[in-house]
């Protein structure tokens, strides 16, 4: 094979994406294309009394208006993910009532997008406005119900292990803390858009931005009573998701159900404001640690619970508490999360969900016990991780967590850090040095691909995943010309298509671990098929058969390999933070990601994902917040310029190295995931840097000047 597995290969789709060739989900222009605009509520919890729909219908080049008086019907799909799946159990338009602040309560479609916008926004609506609850400090909480946390099996109430009130009191160290995050939006660059062109009754196709094209094309065939080969899917490109474009949102449900009802192609763009309510955000929490410890650091007891909230319309548990068992020993463990109903928006998944606020919580929890026993952070982690899964059992298949933190600790100079807060300066300005673990699990899931040899000696690889900004055009074509023997510029790679085979899931880190091991299965399925050993050779065979192209499929999926082992990525970050305490600054200065996640297919991809979610981490740590008006119960904040995420001029250079060996256990080509795990510990160790700087512990994100003055 050729060598092309673990160099830098550029992006595949890199052109296409910087000259605008690249077509998104609104980007589909279709003849006697239509548009709609979602009228949305302005209270947070009622009824809605009347909608004047005939003074709507009067505005110029209205078409058409559909509020929950002529919802077309739509039928309840199973939501059981192999199949179906949607955000919000309650259907779109379902009733009169309103649940939160910025619900969609109807839909005007028009001959133009400026037309549909402008009465959407003058409709005339009667509500009858019952009590609002936006604040999660006077909510009722309840055990969260099982919903999804590792291995997507989030078990209700409280986990335990040994005694943890007996053995916290006898330890002769403790600590306890409360740790708070606020509510973070997904605000991904591409807007939740879709076009849904009906061909007739009994067909249809969806231009949509998706995760998971397979299973949106089978929700959608069940809400609309189709058989799943009558709905086509087509999501080539993905402008960012973060886990907010996995399933179908109310708004997709509302406008093909109303492409079908006026027989138009009809495009609707959920507005950016419209998203802070509709499409999905990071469930704010509060979490309290308990760490007990001998006098070496050895933890005897650990404690985490957890609280979030949720939506009056959907069910869903941020599940802080699924890292705690994988990450440091102890004979004593208990675990427990609670679930309060607000009337917001359907939280949803972003960016590592449960794993990245709940490391938050507990490294920094760690950090605070380091400093009362006086060790050194990286050391009372080393003394203190675990071999296994101590939830599920299982031993990790590989774990250099250990690498980690010693080759990050030598690239920062760790072995220099000043052992006292406030010793370190720069001019005028107080230096802090911080450091965090981090771990997401492997996951895996099941795909196919399809390979086909041309006389034009290239290869074209068709798979129905999709590419959200990760680099799976790449990582694709890198799979397929390592196990061909031919260039990666020979590859040609075509994925988000439901006509295609099934790709798989581009959530949870899983899409490279899922995928690449079909693509190598297809490519040497299509040179047995060939009866040749390289490309070259099937290349030679196929010119002298006069055949058009030789093909094969291929698939792949997990075994009993879960049974023996359990598999997860690790990693630790190193920073630096300077503080100006005259006018509260806080500036990232420096910064150290080392990680293990198996073999690293394209190093360049690979390092740009860690980058990617550090920079992400960044932001929940300093600037990341969403607030509910709490008379509204609407968001505060409403766009990219409220909303406020990391610059250029917020972040420092970011060195990335990879340490560990492929994990062969885990699949044939021994790749776990990248997207999440760079998110992993950036905020606790940005704030422990904070602690570091300034002798002050900040246990509420995100740090913004207030809190540092």
């Amino acid at each position: 094979m050729n060598q092309i597995i673990g160099t830098s290969v550029s992006r595949k789709d890199g052109r296409a994406k910087v000259t605008g060739t690249a077509t998104y989900g609104a980007e589909h222009q279709l003849p006697d294309l239509v548009h709609g605009y979602l009228i949305t509520a302005k209270i947070a919890n009622g009824r809605i009394l009347n909608i004047d729909t005939q003074a709507i219908e009067r505005s110029p080049g209205v078409m058409a208006v559909f509020t929950h008086e002529n919802m077309p019907r739509v039928f309840t799909p199973t939501n059981d993910w192999a199949n179906s799946q949607i955000y919000e159990t309650r259907l779109p338009l379902a009733d009169d009532r309103v649940h939160y602040g910025g619900q969609i309560i109807g839909l005007v479609v028009a001959d133009t997008l400026e037309r549909a916008r402008d009465a959407a926004h003058s409709a005339a609506i009667e509500y009858q406005e019952e009590p609002v609850l936006v604040t999660a400090e006077n909510a009722t909480y309840e055990d969260s119900p099982p919903w999804f946390g590792e291995d997507f099996q989030f078990q209700e109430g409280t986990f335990e292990t040994g005694d943890f009130a007996v053995a916290a009191a006898d330890a002769p160290t403790t600590l306890e803390a409360t740790y708070n995050t606020e509510t973070e939006l997904n605000s991904p660059m591409e807007p939740h858009a879709l076009v849904a062109h009906w061909q007739g009754n009994d067909s249809v196709t969806v231009y949509e931005p998706t995760q998971w094209v397979r299973v949106s094309q089978g929700t959608y065939a069940e809400l609309f009573g189709l058989p799943t080969e009558r709905v086509r899917v087509v999501s080539p490109y993905v402008g960012g998701a973060f886990g907010a474009k996995a399933f179908p949102w109310p708004h997709g449900i509302l406008c093909v159900a109303a492409a079908r009802e006026l027989q138009r192609p009809l495009k609707v763009v959920v507005s950016r404001r419209q998203m802070t309510a509709n499409t999905g955000h990071r469930s704010q929490t509060e979490q309290t640690v308990r760490l007990a410890a001998n006098t070496d650091g050895q933890l005897i007891a650990l404690e985490h619970t957890a609280r979030t909230c949720t939506s009056p319309v959907e069910v869903f548990s941020e599940p802080c508490t699924a890292v705690t068992p994988v990450m440091y020993a102890t004979p004593n463990l208990r675990l427990g999360q609670e679930l309060a109903v607000l009337n917001v928006g359907t939280p949803t998944f972003m960016r590592a969900p449960g794993e990245a606020p709940g490391m938050f919580a507990l490294e920094s929890a760690m950090d605070e016990l380091a400093w009362e026993l006086g060790l050194d952070p990286v050391e009372l982690r080393l003394r203190n991780e675990t071999q296994e899964h101590q939830r599920r059992g299982g031993v990790f298949s590989t774990k250099n967590f250990a690498a980690c933190l010693s080759t990050g600790a030598e690239q920062f100079g760790w072995s220099q850090r000043q052992m006292q807060p406030r010793s370190q300066q720069q001019g005028d300005r107080l230096v802090g040095w911080g450091m965090a673990a981090a771990t997401f699990p492997g996951y895996r899931g099941a795909a196919m691909a399809k390979v086909r040899l041309l006389p034009d000696e290239t290869a074209h690889v068709l798979t129905s995943a999709n590419d959200m900004g990760t680099g799976a055009y790449t990582m694709v074509a890198m799979t397929a010309a390592e196990n061909l023997g031919l260039p990666v510029e020979q590859v040609r790679v075509e994925i988000g298509d439901s006509i295609m085979p099934d790709g798989g899931l581009a959530g949870g880190s899983q899409m490279t671990a899922t995928l690449a091991p079909a693509v190598m299965n297809a490519c040497q399925a299509v040179l047995e098929t060939a009866n040749a050993e390289n490309a070259q050779q099937a290349f030679a065979s196929l010119q002298e058969s006069g055949r058009a192209a030789y093909e094969a499929t291929g698939s792949a999926a997990p075994g009993e390999e879960g049974t023996e082992f359990t598999f997860q990525s690790w990693g630790a970050h190193f920073c630096e933070v300077t503080v100006d305490e005259d006018i509260a600054r806080l500036q990232i200065t420096r910064w150290v990601s080392v990680m293990d996640i198996g073999r690293v297919l394209n190093a360049k991809t690979a390092a740009s994902q860690i980058r990617g979610g550090v920079i992400m981490g960044i932001g929940s740590a300093l600037m990341e917040e969403c607030h509910f008006d709490p008379a509204s119960g609407h968001p505060v904040v409403y766009d990219l310029a409220t909303y406020h995420v990391p610059a250029h001029a917020d972040i420092p250079r970011i060195e990335v190295t990879f340490v560990g060996e492929p994990d062969l256990n885990f699949n044939p080509m021994g790749v776990r995931g990248a997207g999440e795990i760079g998110i992993m510990g950036v905020a606790p160790a940005v704030a422990n840097a904070v602690y570091h700087a300034t002798g002050k512990r900040i246990r509420s994100l995100p740090i913004i000047p207030d809190k540092i003055i």
